[in-house]
């Protein structure tokens, strides 16, 4: 939070108790810490299956509690296991684009999370990170200290609406209300 001179809001927006699913965009690595730091819950999440090649790294993360999936095609393992631990009450996030961000901008969004929600019978929570981006790009190596903001959005419930586009049009307006409260301050 020092580094980064972290700054979360509506952290009261992500119920207390019971599974949660957290769909954020994806600015950088720094992204899953940067939403676990800002809750009280622990989190679980998805990461891409490329991330646990290296022995190192992987136990790293794993102590964090993310768990392999595949980026392309559907990974039912993962899918199942993140259904798994929502329904046991746990929080899990995912970043619905798929991809960390190359301009800072959130991309397309992608329609798997919307079936987790569903299966799980689980309130999804939107999430916006701003300042992660100039922080760690995806074309450095290395981070360097910017000030970072996480915004927490009103749960979504997944009944029979198209999540995706709900979570498309929230995440917007959060990074509209981000980026206000950073010039506010």
């Amino acid at each position: 939070m020092i580094f980064f001179s972290l700054r979360v809001f509506g952290r009261e927006n992500v119920p207390g108790e019971g599974g949660v699913l957290i769909a954020s965009n994806h600015q950088s690595f720094l992204d899953p810490i940067l939403i676990g730091v800002g809750l009280k819950r622990q989190i679980h999440y998805m990461a891409r299956r490329s991330l646990f090649k290296n022995i190192l790294f992987r136990g790293l993360i794993k102590s964090l509690n993310a768990f392999p999936v595949k980026r392309k095609g559907t990974d039912v393992a993962a899918l199942k296991k993140a259904i798994a631990l929502l329904r046991r009450g746990e929080v899990v996030l995912l970043f619905p684009e798929g991809t960390r961000t190359r301009d800072g901008t959130i991309g397309p969004i992608e329609h798997g999370f919307g079936m987790i929600a569903r299966r799980a019978g689980v309130p999804l929570v939107p999430a916006v990170i701003d300042g992660a981006f100039e922080a760690w790009p995806r074309t450095r190596r290395i981070f360097r200290f910017a000030a970072a903001s996480v915004i927490f959005g009103k749960p979504l419930e997944p009944k029979g609406e198209d999540l995706s586009q709900a979570v498309a049009h929230s995440l917007a307006q959060l990074q509209q209300k981000i980026r206000a409260a950073k010039f506010r301050c």
